[in-house]
């Protein structure tokens, strides 16, 4: 039987439900829009000349700039190495900042499936037993008290209207978080990646460093000798002696420089791959051991905003900032809520679940916030300084991104002809060397002379170590700057690149 007071608000409720159901299509605040890529159709003002120059020796082969064309999923391959394939490998698989990005996806993930159940009706069961005197005065005067028992056991019901589209907006910031852990796991892989190739080139060339001068150590200890020899017999000075020590002495100086470089960069490879530096596994790189990719793809400056991680997580941020506005807004405006519960309450326990126990009730309730101190109001305006913040944070990202790779590939061509110039300092150094040496020891010059030829030849050879080292280390940043192909790549942790796009 229905009492008059449920008949009275049975007519609200129902209107009140059809226009939940009319306006649960309505979510207010903006609907997000991706930013249109910059209308620009090249990274530097100068046209991208088809290669750059080539030089004789490893390491100097041209590099021709493929532009549009897409890369590879291991970019790091194109070395042709399989250490360096396996120390990336490993990196990937044990460096912890890779599980710690992973675990924060997982938590983004889980936090928009606990955001999913406010869609659905909250169920909660609760149960009592309750033993309590109660007192006679509060019934009847003169009424005797009396101990009694109180049972109850009730299953509610509650469901969130979600009119104003709040609740879809707070899922939709939830997932934009998803989308912003994601790119954020695969900047992880590319920074990490890039890291370990770069950290493996610095090594080589070092250890190339370290075997030029003790080349060139060698050659001044025999030259130290055949001073000393003259000295003897009468045809060099003490100070010829003297200044041919200083010179080997700064020589060696500078080995345990170039060992500390060698060990710095050891000890990073080792923490990279997850290791300590005491247990680092050997890496015997030697630039000779690297071949230079001879063919560079340059993605269309279109596409870079969809390839880049950092500017997919920037773009993921502002997602986020634009949802967040119409949480704010959902916030300030009336909450629907219909509830309802049904169970038993007895003074004993074995009728609880009789019809006699039977308990039930159910309500529509509306809550507007009338006055909050313009809290709501200030919430609202910090959530849309919030996206502006965002919006130009996200500009910053993108000019930043395309400044990468036009240095990038301005110093690539830079590089070829710096080896070049480099190359042929090398030869001219050392023809001189020859010459000066033929001359000093017929006497013809003095040690001063050969001495200048000497440190002219070092600076050359060490110059050109690093012409070669530069030539791989921008090749791998020419990789990392355009996003390095984590989309080609079947083990991505990130989104498609459809929908990165």
């Amino acid at each position: 039987m229905t009492t008059p007071a449920s008949t009275k608000k049975t007519p609200p409720a129902r209107l009140l439900i059809a226009l939940a159901g009319i306006l649960s299509g309505c979510a207010v605040g903006p609907s997000f829009k991706a930013p249109v890529p910059p209308a620009v159709d090249a990274y530097i003002p100068e046209k991208l000349p088809p290669q750059t120059e080539s030089t004789p020796v490893p390491g100097g082969a041209a590099q021709a700039f493929l532009q549009g064309h897409d890369i590879a999923g291991r970019w790091w391959s194109a070395f042709g190495s399989p250490q360096l394939d396996a120390l990336v490998e490993t990196a990937m698989a044990n460096y912890p900042d890779i599980a710690a990005q992973q675990a924060a996806l997982r938590a983004a993930r889980d936090n928009v499936r606990a955001q999913e159940g406010a869609f659905l009706p909250q169920v909660q069961g609760t149960a009592s037993a309750q033993r309590e005197k109660i007192s006679g005065a509060s019934i009847a005067p003169g009424f005797p008290g009396f101990i009694t028992n109180i049972f109850a056991a009730n299953v509610g019901v509650s469901y969130l209207f979600d009119v104003f589209g709040g609740e879809r907006r707070a899922l939709e910031q939830l997932q934009a978080e998803v989308a912003n852990q994601n790119f954020r796991l695969e900047a992880s892989y590319l920074t990490l990646s890039a890291n370990v190739a770069s950290t493996a080139i610095q090594l080589a060339s070092v250890r190339e460093q370290i075997a030029v001068t003790g080349e060139i150590i060698a050659l001044q200890e025999r030259q130290l000798d055949v001073i000393e020899r003259q000295y003897r017999s009468g045809t060099r000075t003490r100070a010829d002696v003297l200044q041919q020590q200083s010179n080997l002495a700064q020589l060696r100086v500078s080995m345990p420089a170039l060992a500390q470089q060698r060990a710095l960069a050891e000890h990073q490879l080792a923490v990279l791959t997850g290791r300590f530096p005491r247990d680092r596994a050997p890496a015997e790189f030697t630039l000779a051991d690297l071949r230079l990719p001879e063919e560079l793809p340059v993605s269309l400056p279109s596409q870079l905003v969809a390839q880049r991680p950092d500017v997919q997580s920037q773009q993921s941020l502002l997602h986020e900032a634009s949802a967040a506005i119409g949480v704010a807004t959902a916030n300030m405006l009336p909450q629907l809520t219909l509830s309802g519960s049904q169970g038993g309450d007895t003074l004993d326990f074995s009728t609880l679940l009789k019809p006699d126990s039977a308990v039930w009730n159910a309500s529509v309730g509306i809550t507007q916030p009338i006055f909050q101190g313009g809290t709501l109001l200030a919430r609202r305006r910090a959530a849309v300084d919030a996206f502006d913040q965002a919006s130009a944070q996200y500009r910053t990202v993108v000019l930043n991104a395309f400044q990468n790779v036009a240095d990038t590939l301005t110093a690539l061509s830079n590089d070829a002809l710096a080896l070049k110039a480099q190359n042929d300092a090398v030869a001219a150094a050392q023809a001189s060397l020859d010459l000066i040496q033929r001359q000093y020891d017929a006497g013809a010059v003095s040690y001063v002379t050969l001495l200048t030829a000497q440190q002219a030849y070092q600076q050359s050879r060490f110059a050109f170590v690093r012409a070669v080292a530069s030539r791989y280390l921008d090749t791998v940043s020419l990789f990392q700057a355009l996003g390095g192909g984590w989309w080609n790549r079947s083990d991505a942790g990130a989104l498609p690149h459809a929908a990165a796009s």
